[in-house]
């Protein structure tokens, strides 16, 4: 080792002495844990519409999106999702690498297990027809139970769910 390194290796040392790690324990609270508003749930009637504009692995705004319609259906709200431009990517089956339904990556099937619990516990998928060919995907490679729909409807979704008095959740991603 030349005297360099051994610089280097005392300035590590120093460094990692300075501040001791970990700080806290694992399981520390950081962060309070009260919460402000009521646990509303559903009366007779109520929905919940979600709009998706955004692409999976992004960001969190799709994944977030998922959860909260989920929560709003387990609430008792009649909740549906409405995927439209590149927000239609969400809804692919065909998700994975090296083979579909694998996980290259910790969490890159999170959207498609979301979205199969979100159908398989009551909820309705919409994905945009033509967001889907604007990203070349397929209907038939979206997720079993997801509903293509006419780029026009999109529009009119939003229409259908504000008659019905909807709690309406639009999010968008550039």
């Amino acid at each position: 080792m030349s005297e360099i390194d051994d610089a280097i290796a005392a300035n590590i040392a120093t460094s990692l002495a300075e501040i001791p790690h970990p700080s806290l324990p694992k399981g520390s609270n950081i962060y309070g844990g009260t919460k402000l508003f009521p646990d509303y749930q559903a009366e007779d009637g109520e929905t919940y519409f979600t709009l998706v504009h955004g692409i999976a692995h992004e960001s969190s705004v799709s994944f977030v999106a998922v959860l909260q319609a989920t929560r709003a259906l387990r609430k008792g709200f009649e909740s549906a999702i409405y995927f439209y431009g590149p927000g239609a990517i969400n809804c692919l089956a065909t998700r994975g690498f090296p083979t579909t339904g694998d996980s290259g990556f910790p969490g890159e099937q999170n959207i498609n297990n979301s979205l199969e619990t979100f159908i398989g516990e009551g909820g309705t998928v919409y994905c945009c027809r033509f967001g889907l060919a604007l990203h070349g995907g397929r209907e038939e490679d979206l997720i079993a139970g997801v509903i293509p729909a006419h780029p026009l409807d999109v529009q009119d979704a939003i229409i259908h769910y504000a008659r019905k008095g909807a709690i309406i959740n639009s999010t968008y991603m550039v």
